[in-house]
């Protein structure tokens, strides 16, 4: 009987034992290693935008600037502004922090869980109208980077309930990846009525927090070798040794002529060949309903805004275009594009966010993208031009920001550019 009942429970007990062993433990990743943030400022990794200890790291030694955004950030051509930085040794590295589907929740997520670490520091974030469509960020793309920890985090740092911590907390609800769980369903209900946490309710967080702390200090660099700097170190063999402008304006339009031979609309051969070719007769007049100029998501972006301007961050924001010829082919209309432009300019500069390289007008200009809405050797370069200036210039002791909760409501969420023609003049 007493066999039976050791080989039953004794790996069991054994499992259990060096679970306890590796939770407990001296082990962790050396967040500090210059080496593992040199690989982390590339891999865009699931564990590494859920987690906190490595980019958090990274941005603490002020050398690595985070270049916020989704899927541009990892079309690598040698007008990246990875490769121009690593180039030409500017004093920054960008930091990605971006993959597929990483909008302004996500976003948020990352900025608020490295507050302390960015605070006066500089950042560039980019906008893809793409997020913006009327029901907001899907469901899957949530899911795949809503990290726990950080949203724990955030909610053990409410010693006072802002009318932004409010609207986070009834958008997390409507998420059943949060819902699932019955702890964040009492807590982000308290939130967003605007009730604060009891003190038994934050034991239990800690309790919890401590858990996802010590997965994130043991995990945290699982997807850290399959980064971008192979393809980094290729692009920059083929720049011109010193910074000339007018030579990669050059190297930009050969690259881009040469990539995009095998059509008519400017997309990459390859991402042509792979996901259009096939599709090209079904994708006439496909986007004629389309629209990015209502939703959620101008609200959630709110969020992002909330989190810059409360860790006094001097960011420049940069909009990019769509391919005006994919846009004619597929019927997506004009003025939705600079609708949505309109009104997410409108958003920023009255807030006192005054860095913006809004690219949307260009759309037409040979290689300015890569393919239907990705920046490509052109646009690129001309992002990278103000990016460049941007970390060149001074930022001030104390940022001019003026937060407006308007545009945590749905009244704007509804609101029609065309009502804000007279503000942007």
């Amino acid at each position: 009987m007493k066999k039976r009942l050791v080989s039953i429970f004794g790996p069991l007990v054994c499992a259990a034992v060096l679970l306890g062993v590796l939770f407990f433990g001296p082990w962790k990743i050396n967040a500090s290693d210059p080496k593992i943030l040199a690989q982390a400022s590339t891999a865009m990794s699931n564990s590494l935008l859920r987690g906190n200890a490595i980019k958090n790291e990274a941005v603490e030694t002020g050398r690595y600037v985070p270049f916020f955004g989704s899927s541009e950030l990892n079309r690598i051509s040698s007008m990246h502004p990875s490769v121009l930085a690593q180039k030409y040794n500017r004093n920054y590295t960008p930091f990605l922090l971006g993959a597929a589907g990483t909008q302004s929740m996500t976003q948020f997520s990352i900025i608020q869980s490295m507050a302390e670490e960015i605070a006066g520091k500089k950042a560039v974030f980019i906008i893809s109208p793409q997020w913006f469509v009327p029901k907001g960020v899907k469901e899957p793309y949530f899911d795949n980077y809503y990290s726990e920890q950080q949203v724990y985090s955030w909610l053990l740092s409410c010693t006072e309930i802002s009318a932004a911590d409010e609207y986070y907390a009834s958008r997390l609800l409507e998420f059943s990846k949060v819902t699932h769980n019955p702890l964040m369903v009492e807590v982000l209900t308290q939130i967003q009525v605007g009730k604060l946490l009891t003190e038994a309710q934050k034991s239990k967080l800690t309790r919890q927090l401590a858990v996802f702390t010590r997965e994130d200090e043991l995990f945290g660099g699982i997807g850290l070798d399959s980064n971008l700097k192979k393809k980094i170190d290729r692009a920059t063999e083929k720049l011109p040794h010193k910074y000339d402008f007018s030579q990669l304006v050059s190297l930009a339009n050969k690259e881009g002529r040469k990539e995009t031979s095998n059509n008519s609309l400017g997309i990459k051969n390859t991402f042509y060949a792979n996901n259009l070719q096939d599709r090209l007769a079904k994708m006439k007049g496909s986007q004629k309903n389309l629209d990015y100029r209502f939703g959620p998501e101008f609200s959630d972006f709110q969020l992002v805004l909330e989190a810059f301007a409360k860790n006094n961050v001097d960011v420049l924001f940069v909009i990019p275009p769509i391919n005006q010829k994919w846009m004619d082919h597929t019927g997506l209309p004009d003025e939705v594009l600079t609708g949505f432009d309109q009104k997410i300019r409108y958003q920023l500069t009255s807030q006192g966010f005054t860095n913006v390289a809004d690219f949307t007008a260009n759309g037409n200009v040979d290689y300015f993208m890569e393919d239907t809405i990705h920046l490509g050797w052109r646009g690129w370069l001309a992002a990278d031009e103000a990016i460049k200036a941007f970390m060149e210039s001074e930022t001030k002791n104390k940022l001019e920001y003026h937060l407006d909760t308007k545009f945590l409501s749905k009244e704007w969420q509804k609101a029609s550019p065309d009502d804000l023609s007279n503000e942007l003049n």
